[in-house]
């Protein structure tokens, strides 16, 4: 029988009351509460955040707060930047390229919700993966839905709403985002 947590990083449709999701949640929130009380320079965090996350490059700065669903999602690859309060709820996986510089109150999402009423009402999601390349930047409160790809090398404007892929190279700006032509 396939669990909960099984069909959640699967993409399936899965139940988020499930206990054992709920205790990992539970876990997260104890870990990002040590987290979010620690200071820049503070030599606990790196163990914090490797304890947190589900793989974590070199040079990493993550400014607290720093929020998540369940942390074991998420891939940070080396020399990546996070702003103040960026939001990275990784019911599905996110993983983030080498190089990315992330403004603050960024919000990248995976969990989405079923348009079918009667499965809403069964409070069933699903997750899909959210993936960042090299060297993006993320501008300030700029929002990634479920299931984008932002290329390498890509710009995404602050305030941005994401809510298809982003092409290596390209800069978007607006809501929903939409190329900038040069």
């Amino acid at each position: 029988m396939t669990s909960e947590k099984d069909k959640m990083i699967a993409g399936e449709m899965y139940y988020p009351g499930d206990p054992q999701l709920a205790a990992d949640r539970k876990r997260a929130q104890q870990l990002m509460q040590r987290y979010n009380q620690t200071v820049f320079g503070d030599e606990s965090r790196r163990p914090i955040l490797e304890e947190m996350l589900g793989a974590l490059g070199e040079s990493v700065a993550i400014r607290a707060p720093f929020y998540i669903d369940y942390g074991y999602n998420i891939t940070v690859g080396s020399g990546v930047f996070l702003n103040y309060s960026c939001y990275l709820l990784d019911a599905g996986p996110i993983v983030i390229g080498d190089g990315c510089d992330i403004g603050p109150f960024v919000q990248i999402l995976t969990a989405d919700h079923p348009r079918d009423r009667a499965a809403r009402k069964a409070e069933l999601e699903s997750a899909l993966p959210v993936r960042v390349g090299a060297d993006v930047w993320i501008g300030a409160s700029a929002i990634l839905l479920p299931g984008i790809t932002v290329g390498d090398g890509a710009i995404i404007g602050a305030g941005a709403v994401v809510t298809r892929d982003v092409p290596e190279g390209a800069t978007v700006v607006g809501n929903p985002a939409r190329p900038v032509r040069h």
